[in-house]
């Protein structure tokens, strides 16, 4: 397992977006894909693209790609075109998974969304019934890891150990951790980016009055982030 600090200096003035991270996560996962062409991709958890962009950077191509997500307007975002099908799910719900077929040719992909399954066990056994393969870019609990210790509350998302224990429970996986470092002139601009990027539910569990102490006391310049990447291929179904 490797363990990469990947470090971003972005300020407040210079946003164009709030999901660099994200963004840089989606890259990541792409570039661990090992063919040029799929028969099937299927994306849980699209919102508005980035797996497809750098599909489309990396001259990967496909001959049909499954959007999944619960938000309308994230969809209506994502990038259209004749081979791609949008579908308006949530991965909490069977109903999605009745609706979702297995085939051979299908690779599953999921970017910076699982870690808000509502019931990790329950997704991943479904999921694990839809593809072979698969592979996965997950945040975990040291997400904002200070942020949290200062605040003395608990993450919102699952710890990397949990994690592993329940994706081994569907898959024969390979696992890497990757850090992040996203910097900030200001804990003011830090917290805004908290506020608008969709990262982590952590600062609403505090009042105004627990957000200013934090905003005092909080000892860095930058947000920690941590991600689990996982080739998977799925121990239910005979690989393809």
């Amino acid at each position: 397992m490797s363990n990469v600090i990947q470090e971003f200096s972005r300020f407040a003035h210079e946003y164009d977006s709030y999901n660099v991270i994200q963004a840089e996560v989606a890259k990541a996962l792409v570039e661990k894909l090992p063919l040029s062409h799929y028969t099937t991709l299927i994306d849980i958890g699209c919102g508005s693209g980035e797996v497809y962009k750098n599909l489309e950077k990396h001259n990967l191509s496909f001959d049909r790609l499954l959007v999944l997500d619960s938000s309308p307007e994230m969809l209506e975002i994502h990038p259209s075109s004749k081979k791609i099908k949008k579908i308006c799910a949530d991965f909490n719900k069977l109903q999605t998974f009745e609706n979702l077929s297995f085939s051979p040719g299908n690779l599953l992909l999921s970017s910076s969304a699982l870690q808000w399954s509502q019931d990790l066990d329950f997704t991943l056994s479904e999921i694990s019934k839809k593809s072979s393969h698969a592979y996965f870019a997950i945040f975990t609990s040291n997400t904002f890891k200070t942020l949290h210790e200062t605040a003395q509350i608990s993450s919102p998302i699952y710890s990397e150990a949990l994690l592993r224990e329940t994706i081994e429970k569907y898959y024969c996986a390979e696992f890497e951790v990757k850090k992040y470092k996203l910097h900030f002139e200001s804990v003011r601009a830090m917290f805004h980016y908290i506020k608008k990027s969709g990262v982590s539910g952590g600062e609403k569990q505090l009042t105004y009055k627990q957000t200013k102490e934090l905003m005092k006391n909080y000892p860095l310049d930058y947000l920690e982030f941590e991600v689990l990447f996982v080739k998977a291929t799925s121990l239910v179904l005979p690989s393809a």
